[in-house]
């Protein structure tokens, strides 16, 4: 019991001094340890437009350093946001998914208490092939059979896409897309893959009598080759894709957009990956991306607050954000989020799952 005690003392000890050495960071004469520039890490989907931010906020404001961006992936990005306070932890994390409550649990239990969240805008999971490549109109079931490691619990035996359904090209099934960390790779899974999965009736109830085993067999990717966990970058996807005509792509819809010249997004349930149909929602892989902030160094990194507001002049339909493939979210969404930029309103936790 003492042990569990004094844990619990060194633990609160360790975020106090965080927070002691944060507070230096408002210094930027050169404190020990302090930093005098924001910086974000996450997801590879939201890196090339809080990039576009920086430079924004840069122009904007000569008087502050130019945030430093990472691309780690979303999972990996949250766990440096949540790891505690202080100038040696990120300011931000990017996300192409929302936080899970138990990521919020952690970033509590490490002293990240109070955390902002800020829905950016929009995008979509966007198939793709070569301009002159493979064609077909794809459905989540599709894509489920031809990538699950089990589909519906029996062996994987698809080799070619005509295997999954004789509509589609007698070509082998060759897929590359993002590795496990990524937020893409979750929105894959539950967007199209767990939707594919729903539709047989005995996975519906499976979900219901053994959760952990649904979740297995209706998210697993298959590692035998058809599927390549191409890493964090989306544009080596692409470029995998352009070189090979049989390939199929998985990334966000801005690299889409970018490479309108070099690809070609393929149909989900008929309809194509657009900004007319994310922004509608209708097609089935739009998501929602999201920027979290820690409150507790607004007043201690300078810029940071400005950067918030550069993000919120940004995001408009007619925004610069759109010109580089951001979908704008909704009006009122968007309304609801500069408030949140603006008066730093803070996340509870219990919308997350």
């Amino acid at each position: 019991m003492k042990e569990i005690e004094m844990s619990k003392t060194i633990k609160i000890a360790m975020i106090a001094a965080s927070a002691l050495a944060l507070s230096a960071c408002g210094d930027t004469g050169g404190a020990g340890g302090s930093r005098d520039s924001i910086r974000a890490v996450g997801s590879s989907t939201v890196f090339p437009f809080a990039k576009a931010v920086a430079e924004s906020f840069v122009r904007s404001n000569a008087g502050f350093k130019s945030p430093i961006i990472e691309s780690t992936g979303t999972g990996g990005g949250i766990k440096l946001f949540c790891a505690g306070l202080g100038p040696d932890t990120p300011d931000m994390a990017n996300a192409s998914r929302r936080m899970k409550a138990s990521e919020f649990a952690t970033c509590a239990e490490n002293g990240v208490t109070d955390i902002i969240e800020l829905q950016v805008g929009l995008d979509g999971i966007a198939f793709a092939s070569a301009k002159d490549g493979i064609t077909m109109s794809l459905t989540p079931k599709m894509v489920y059979e031809a990538l699950a490691a089990s589909p519906y619990g029996k062996e994987q035996t698809a080799k070619n896409w005509s295997d999954v359904d004789p509509s589609l090209p007698n070509k082998p099934i060759l897929v590359y897309g993002p590795p496990s960390t990524s937020g893409t790779r979750d929105a894959l899974k539950e967007l199209i893959l767990e939707a594919g999965c729903k539709t047989d009736p005995a996975m519906k109830d499976l979900k219901e009598s053994d959760e952990d085993r649904y979740d297995q067999l209706c998210t697993e990717v298959r590692s035998d080759g058809a599927y390549v966990d191409q890493g964090e970058q989306d544009n080596l996807i692409v470029q995998k894709i352009e070189g090979n005509s049989d390939a199929v792509g998985v990334f966000g819809y801005s690299y889409l957009e970018e490479n309108a010249n070099k690809v070609q997004g393929l149909p989900m349930n008929g309809v194509d990956p657009t900004y007319e149909n994310i922004s509608s929602f209708n097609y089935p892989g739009a998501r929602p991306l999201f920027v979290y902030v820690k409150k507790a160094h607004l007043d201690a990194i300078p810029g940071l607050k400005e950067y918030l507001g550069e993000w919120t002049k940004s995001w408009a339909k007619d925004g610069p954000l759109a010109k580089i493939g951001l979908v704008a979210s909704p009006d009122d969404v968007m309304a609801k989020n500069a408030k949140a930029a603006t008066e730093y309103t803070t996340l509870d936790g219990s919308e997350l799952k």
